[in-house]
């Protein structure tokens, strides 16, 4: 039998725009962010990190490079009262060099070797589990594409090897209107999923 606390966190879980300026306890932060060490990996290489912005004098530094406020939508207030952002960064170095390690044997590190870049899967992979612990938390939180990547590369010092996938803003929901692509609807699994050959579906 499944367990049902999950189930509610999988189902609960969606993207908030709308945050109360409401502190997050570090205890939490620092679950949030334990929990996203758990995500797999291939090779074990772990090759994240994570760039946090906690508390209001953080948050306003974030925003101010990454949006600066002559490029911001008015959309953007509810968002960026939220009192926590967390940048997920993807190292594609410590796949290659973890794959040239004597248990795996690709020596040459050639990026070709691999079919789809995992770096970008796994620390997706571990941005999930932040979504995740977040809800479990109580709290809201919206994955969002940053607006001048380099300019918070520059900003922050984050290394040429790490590439921002995006960032999490993470707070105390406030009621917002949920995004009209919401419209669309969930797909079926009959839409979606296809057994054992293309064009067979699940029933």
């Amino acid at each position: 039998m499944w367990d049902v606390e999950f189930q509610r966190v999988v189902q609960r879980r969606r993207m908030h725009r709308n945050f109360s300026e409401r502190p997050v306890a570090r205890e939490v932060v620092e679950r949030i962010l334990r929990n996203a060490l758990h995500a797999p990996s291939a090779g074990f290489s772990q090759g994240w990190a994570f760039l946090v912005f906690h508390g209001v004098d953080e948050v306003t530094r974030f925003w101010e490079v990454s949006w600066p406020p002559d490029q911001r939508r008015p959309d953007r207030r509810g968002v960026m009262a939220a009192p926590l952002v967390v940048v997920p960064l993807a190292s594609k170095l410590a796949y290659l060099d973890r794959y040239a390690e004597p248990d795996k044997g690709w020596t040459d590190r050639d990026e070709a070797r691999w079919p789809v870049p995992y770096w970008f899967i796994d620390t997706g992979f571990a941005s999930l589990l932040m979504l995740l612990t977040v809800t479990d938390a109580g709290l809201g939180a919206l994955f969002f594409g940053i607006g001048d990547a380099a300019r918070v590369r520059d900003s922050f010092g984050i290394p040429a090897d790490h590439d921002p996938i995006g960032a999490i803003a993470i707070g105390y929901p406030e009621p917002d209107e949920p995004s009209p692509s919401l419209r669309r609807g969930r797909r079926d699994l009959a839409e979606v999923v296809h057994v054992g050959r293309w064009g067979r579906v699940w029933s």
